[in-house]
């Protein structure tokens, strides 16, 4: 058989060399999984984690103390009452978190707690509540950005400031599609910058005003007691529970850490919760201590600032050398921590849209990985979502804060339940399962309750639109998801065909003896050789070797099985994982060439694993074609009945994409259809 060489163009290589020198230039050269430093170079320590994934909670402290503080109005000394329920909030809800990593130490997000120890559906619910909750993270974090970098700046230059959000959205789109670890190092100066200025302000607030502390507990029990007098009771109890859930905001991103487990450095569980620590000590020391310092330096609002704005002058009006600097230096990190909190939407989402889309709850293809191993469509589809809200709200700061913060309580108060049904399960057989009922109980309580009056709150001022969007992705998970289960139980009856597979092959050659060929032999070079692509020892590649069978009867000598395992979010996690994998691989191989060999079949297998079965393939051709120059490419393609635009979005056609390749390389690649109605 005539095998037509690989036809390459001058022309086209130049534009392939041109984009891959692009793309090197923005994003970065392809990773290579068998570099014994791989998971050092992509995963991160306690310290980067708590960059990468906490910035989102610290950055909650421009706006969450200050927003308690001004629904106080007058009675402003229940501040403290208030800094301190949200301080223990904050303990026990990353207590709650810690004993998520100790069950989950692989990862143990919102959406897996609550699919393994509730139900599926309710997973679902929360992984879609979460997915929102990152769009939105990202959303506001650079509208309030963009508004306090711009707030320095005349008016007139404000027509602009929805242009460069867009412009700020399409840089985290890049930086992330770089990687984990480079995104994070490029935004640390800033998150250092917060951290030293602040820790500065408020250390000097406490230590000058040190004498004062007693005052203002004396203070705060004099307002207790007038304000009580002036609402009653129930009145004094609302307001201090109104005060608490507007602040709400300082809780959003505590759950990011156990979402993020699978990028953490190993031991994943041990980093994880030196990151919670991190979090937990800086967010309470930034609430407690932004909120004191109020009280000290009796702080009331100003038209045109910030609360924490006039915190800081007059902290620093006594600084005469450097106070107007060092005010503006603050300011400016506040408003750049905006930023680098939208980080914690763009690590995150995806990574829940890729569990979620391994479950088939959203199309598949949002699992997979790039080159760089970053789940690159999620990243997209996140910066896209959020630009969109960002041009719907006009940008609107005001708006975008009656949106946020709901849905994250979704999550948290479904994982805390999970848990705690967890928990009460374990009580006969369980060590110590009252202290971690009693944990996850009081978080599940705190969290319901911040819930529930969030959405009280809220709801008529725009927060419905927050629930009507999440339930909308809800419905749009169940259709995708009525779609996968359907092909599926389909496929389970093609699999059927897989232990009778023998009896098959028999039908079509009879009296054939085996050659008893053992897996390592290579066939010969100079047979005609079938090459078939498959994806697993399943009914569909029986099938595709049925079909091939059936149509070339004995015209090949040879059949060469490849396969390519599938690195993706569930499959990157460690070196063992990937190791699995690749045995899992060979082991489906070995049962191919097994079957073939016993009919006289030169039976060969080739293996590899990527993120791109079509980039893989491309690179496997140029060897099996040095092995075997008479050859033909198949590969089996599921006929799907259902509606085709549809489907064409939640499933991958490889062998369409394989053939195209193919086809332009000048190398025949057949497709064997293959009908599951």
């Amino acid at each position: 058989m005539f095998l037509p060489e690989f036809k390459t163009f001058e022309v086209e290589q130049e534009k392939i060399s041109f984009l891959k020198k692009l793309k090197q230039l923005l994003i970065g050269s392809a990773r290579n999984t068998s570099d014994s430093s791989f998971f050092q170079h992509t995963t991160l320590i306690s310290f980067l984690a708590w960059v990468g994934l906490g910035a989102d909670s610290l950055s909650s402290s421009s706006y969450g103390p200050p927003e308690a503080f001004i629904i106080l109005n007058q009675h402003h000394h229940l501040g403290l009452i208030v800094a301190l329920m949200s301080s223990i909030t904050i303990f026990i809800v990353c207590s709650g978190y810690n004993l998520i990593i100790d069950l989950f130490p692989k990862g143990g997000g919102g959406y897996f707690v609550a699919g393994k120890l509730l139900s599926p559906k309710l997973g679902m619910v929360s992984g879609c509540a979460l997915i929102l909750d990152y769009v939105l993270t990202i959303t506001i974090s650079i509208a309030s950005g963009t508004d306090a970098i711009f707030s320095l700046f005349p008016g007139k230059y404000s027509e602009i400031k929805l242009p460069f959000s867009f412009a700020m959205i399409f840089f985290f789109i890049l930086i992330n599609l770089r990687g984990i670890k480079e995104s994070i190092k490029l935004l640390l100066p800033i998150f250092l910058l917060f951290l030293t200025t602040h820790v500065i302000a408020i250390t000097y607030s406490l230590i000058s005003h040190f004498g004062n502390l007693g005052d203002i507990l004396d203070e705060v029990l004099i307002d207790f007691k007038s304000s009580k007098s002036q609402l009653g009771t129930y009145g004094l109890i609302f307001l201090i529970l109104k005060a608490f859930t507007m602040g709400a905001g300082t809780f959003t991103g505590i759950e990011a850490v156990s979402n993020g487990m699978p990028v953490l450095r190993e031991p994943k569980a041990s980093t994880a919760k030196k990151t919670m620590a991190y979090m937990a000590f800086s967010l309470a020391f930034m609430v407690l201590g932004l909120m004191i310092s109020y009280l000290l330096f009796h702080i009331e609002p100003e038209q045109n600032k910030t609360l924490n704005a006039v915190l800081y002058g007059e902290i620093t009006k006594d600084w005469t050398l450097f106070g107007p600097s060092f005010v503006i230096v603050i300011l400016l990190s506040e408003s750049c921590l905006l930023f680098v909190a939208a980080q914690t939407g763009f690590l995150d989402g995806p990574r829940v849209l890729a569990n979620m889309a391994t479950d088939k709850w959203f199309p598949t293809s949002f699992a997979m990985l790039s080159d760089r191993f970053v789940i690159q469509k999620g990243i997209i589809l996140m910066g896209i979502l959020s630009g969109l809200i960002m041009a719907i709200s006009h940008q609107s700061v005001k708006f975008l804060v009656i949106l946020y913060s709901i849905n994250v309580f979704i999550t948290f108060t479904l994982s805390q339940l999970g848990m705690s049904k967890h928990w009460w399960k374990q009580r006969k057989i369980g060590d110590k399962w009252l202290k971690k009922f009693f944990i996850n109980g009081s978080s599940f309580i705190v969290c319901g309750f911040i819930l529930i009056m969030v959405i009280i709150l809220k709801f008529h001022e725009g927060g419905w639109i927050t629930l009507l969007i999440t339930f909308i992705f809800i419905l749009l998970a169940l259709t995708i998801r009525n779609h996968y289960d359907r092909i599926e139980r389909k496929l389970r009856k093609l699999d059927a065909i897989v232990p009778i597979a023998e009896l098959e092959i028999k039908k079509i050659f009879k009296n054939i003896k085996s050659p008893n060929y053992s897996f390592e032999y290579i066939p010969k070079s100079s047979n005609k050789t079938a090459v078939l692509f498959v994806n697993g020892f399943n009914g569909l590649g029986i099938s595709s070797l049925l079909y091939l069978l059936k149509l070339f009867d004995a015209h090949f000598k040879n059949i060469v099985f490849v396969e390519i395992g599938i690195l993706n979010t569930r499959t990157l996690l460690n070196e063992q994982v990937v190791h699995n994998l690749d045995e899992e691989v060979k082991s489906d191989l070995k049962h191919y060439v097994h079957l073939v060999n016993k009919f006289g079949f030169e039976g060969g297998a080739i293996r590899t694993l990527g993120t791109d079965v079509t980039v893989e393939a491309e690179k496997i051709a140029s060897t099996i074609l040095e092995k075997y120059s008479n050859c033909i490419f198949f590969g089996g393609q599921i006929l799907f009945s259902d509606n085709k635009t549809f489907s064409k979005y939640l499933h991958n056609y490889a062998a369409f994409s394989l053939q195209r390749r193919f086809y332009e390389k000048g190398l025949p690649f057949i497709i064997l259809p293959i009908d599951i109605t």
